[in-house]
């Protein structure tokens, strides 16, 4: 233990605190099934151990506390499972749905999309009823100007939230789970208005009434722009603009985080020390500072409520909520203590956003630029200018936050900017110097009609980010698709960060070394020789590195994540090369793909000729010497995918990679799929 000279830690091991409750929840999470009684023993035994270690005077108590909070970061994660549990709709439904309007924003397809709660669906009892459903309205609607607390009814298609589209891929189930979505679908029936207004959810229809208006005063983009950034209703931004700000990597413009927290809170500290210290009298007698930091606490909380109150701004209020607090009680605001203190509160209310991007990608940066900081502060060339030095710092703050961010990023949204530090430098200090202090003039005016006055001083700043995205955007090469990132990177890779900022003496370098193995397990990873489709409608065969589909339309949400994790820009119309019904092979291994009419009579012919036959039906009596998935088999297995190595191809489903877990509800999990023997001639199961 000495070699790990713990003594030589003591002041810096705060910051390890919500690393080691994310230690705890990743386990959880990570988990092929749900602990039982047996495993919640194991972690008492571990945690009383460890508690008794800490009263004895155990020598080293770092590496007990560390355990406790581990077995600690493990148990928050597994009773925020059982607290947000509620029925999950478990079969097709199609039929009224009545609810009342919780929040609105757009779908992938640029619809309108609403989560409603307090549900009611026909010949559903009370109990079953999931708690929130998710309607996305597609065709000729009549209004579509909702606000909370609006009780509509819709005539609409539900199902459970659907799993992983290929194993080990993005589990929206579970995400569903925690934001306590029971049932997902869409409408293609005009939605008509039950009840305007039900007297509840006043501040969200406040939300939705400021949207307006800004729109109403800004009309256009611009208009779309500045709601997104001060309510958080992004219903109104169009798919262009959009896909613009993603591709210049500014899309984290419009998520209100740190970001707008921190440039909002900043700004209302300056302004109120600013008019305190204009009171001679006030100014020497009080501590205006600390008043400021309240006043600014203040500020921030209002904001965190207009804004929807989402968690990344939940996320952003706490960060800056624990800097203003330090400020008022005299200590730096600016620490890594902060950041930790600011992680565990979050960890401790929402053990679910470890999982999350915004999370990850949030904490990164933030960390990065306080340990960077931290440096240059130590390190600053001596005499450097005052406009020098906030040159300096705003190139090398872009520089900073995109490099930290950007692994994550790639991992979760197979995504690379090129030009993202010259998009950044020239919109966030316009963002900051602008918009943020024009958006508080907007709400300090509101009171006296003069709203717009603070509007009209935002629009050219946010029409400079809205062409500067779509310039960068149009550069060539902008942007460059990763394939997706192996399991376990993103854990390796932000040990061996943490490691290099947050370790005191020589092994921190070790961090490197750790970082750089998570980077050689992503580059070296392989993607799957063959993925099949939760429905069987679709499979992708991947050959000479190129992702070939079977068909160029249906199943097309697969298609693209598909195409996306494989780094590949492709439509999927120009990937389909394959026909249903006509055999191909990946590796040596023969498929064929089955759908449409006379399907299971037709799959009962192709698996007379053997290999694997996948059919979008039931296929029952079927005999041969094929390995057969058709619809019965797919709806236990979830997506399935097939790696070749050795002769042998191995077959894998999404269910066992999620595991039986609370989130998972469905048919009995199948038994472990067969590993399939490649001869020249034929292919033999588990191989007989």
């Amino acid at each position: 233990m000495s070699a790990l000279r713990l003594d030589g830690q003591r002041g810096a091991l705060v910051p390890w605190i919500p690393v080691c409750l994310a230690c705890g929840i990743g386990a959880y999470f990570a988990l092929p099934v749900e602990p039982s009684t047996r495993h919640w023993w194991i972690l008492a035994i571990v945690l009383l151990l460890s508690v008794g270690g800490l009263l004895a005077g155990l020598r080293h108590w770092p590496l007990a506390v560390a355990l406790i909070l581990i077995v600690f970061g493990f148990g928050l994660a597994g009773l925020r499972t059982y607290m947000v549990a509620g029925p999950v709709l478990d079969w097709r439904y199609y039929g009224p749905v009545t609810g009342r309007v919780v929040t609105v924003d757009r779908s992938g397809s640029d619809k309108i999309r609403l989560t409603l709660d307090r549900v009611k669906l026909d010949r559903v009892a009370p109990e079953e009823t999931p708690l929130r459903v998710r309607v996305s309205l597609h065709g000729q609607q009549d209004w579509l100007d909702p606000s909370p607390g609006q009780r509509i009814g819709v005539t609409a298609h539900l199902s459970q939230p659907q799993g992983p589209v290929e194993p080990g891929g993005f589990d929206f189930r579970r995400m569903a789970w925690f934001r306590g979505l029971g049932a997902v679908g869409y409408a293609r029936s005009p939605a008509i208005l039950v009840r305007d207004d039900d007297g509840t959810r006043p501040i969200g229809r406040l939300r939705m009434a400021i949207s307006r208006h800004v729109r109403t005063v800004l009309p256009g983009e611009a208009g779309a722009f500045a709601a997104a950034i001060t309510t958080g209703d992004r219903s109104a931004m169009g798919a262009e603009t959009l896909a613009a700000l993603r591709a210049s990597n500014l899309a984290h413009l419009l998520a209100i985080s740190g970001l707008h927290m921190g440039l909002l809170t900043g700004a209302a500290f300056w302004a109120l020390r600013l008019a305190f210290s204009l009171v001679p009298g006030w100014a020497l007698s009080r501590p205006v500072k600390k008043y400021a930091a309240l006043g600014a606490l203040a500020v921030g909380a209002v904001y965190l409520a207009l804004s929807g109150g989402n968690v990344a701004t939940q996320r952003a209020f706490i960060m800056a909520a624990v800097m203003l607090v330090a400020v008022c009680l005299d200590r730096r605001a600016v620490t890594l203590r902060a950041v930790a203190v600011s992680a565990t509160i979050v960890l401790i209310l929402r053990p679910e956003a470890l999982t999350e991007p915004g999370f990850q990608m949030s904490f990164a940066a933030t960390t990065a630029l306080v340990a960077a900081f931290r440096m240059m502060r130590d390190h600053a060339p001596v005499g450097t200018g005052k406009w020098r030095r906030w040159l300096l710092a705003l190139v090398f703050s872009s520089l900073v936050a995109g490099v930290a961010t950007a692994p994550y990023g790639a991992a979760h949204f197979n995504q690379l900017s090129h030009y993202g530090l010259l998009a950044n430098v020239l919109a966030v200090p316009v963002m900051g110097t602008f918009v943020m202090p024009a958006a508080l003039l907007a709400a300090c005016l509101a009171p006296l009609g003069l709203s717009w006055i603070g509007f009209w001083l935002m629009k050219p700043a946010v029409e400079w980010i809205m062409a500067v995205a779509h310039q960068v955007a149009a550069l060539p090469n902008a942007t460059s698709h990763v394939q997706s990132a192996p399991a376990g990177f993103l854990g390796l890779f932000s040990l061996g960060m943490l490691l290099l900022i947050l370790w005191r003496g020589p092994m921190r370098f070790s961090g490197v070394a750790v970082a750089v193995a998570a980077i050689a397990l992503w580059v070296n990873a392989e993607r799957p020789a063959v993925l099949i489709a939760p429905s069987g409608g679709l499979i992708g065969v991947m050959q000479e590195g190129k992702r070939h589909l079977s068909k160029p339309k249906g199943d097309g949400f697969a298609a693209r994540v598909w195409l996306e994790n494989d780094g590949d820009l492709t439509e999927q119309s120009a990937a389909a090369v394959f026909e249903p019904g006509h055999r191909f092979w990946a590796s040596g291994l023969s498929i064929v793909q089955i759908s449409g009419r006379g399907a299971a009579d037709r799959a009962r012919e192709s698996c007379a000729e053997g290999g694997l036959v996948v059919a979008s039906v039931e296929v029952p009596d079927a005999a041969g010497s094929c390995l057969l998935l058709d619809s019965v088999d797919l709806t236990r297995t979830g997506a399935v995918s097939v790696r070749v190595r050795d002769g042998q191809a191995h077959l894998t489903s999404a269910r066992a990679k999620t595991g039986a877990r609370p989130w998972n509800s469905g048919p009995a999990l199948p038994e472990a799929l067969p590993t399939l023997s490649i001869t020249p001639d034929k292919v033999l199961i588990d191989g007989q």
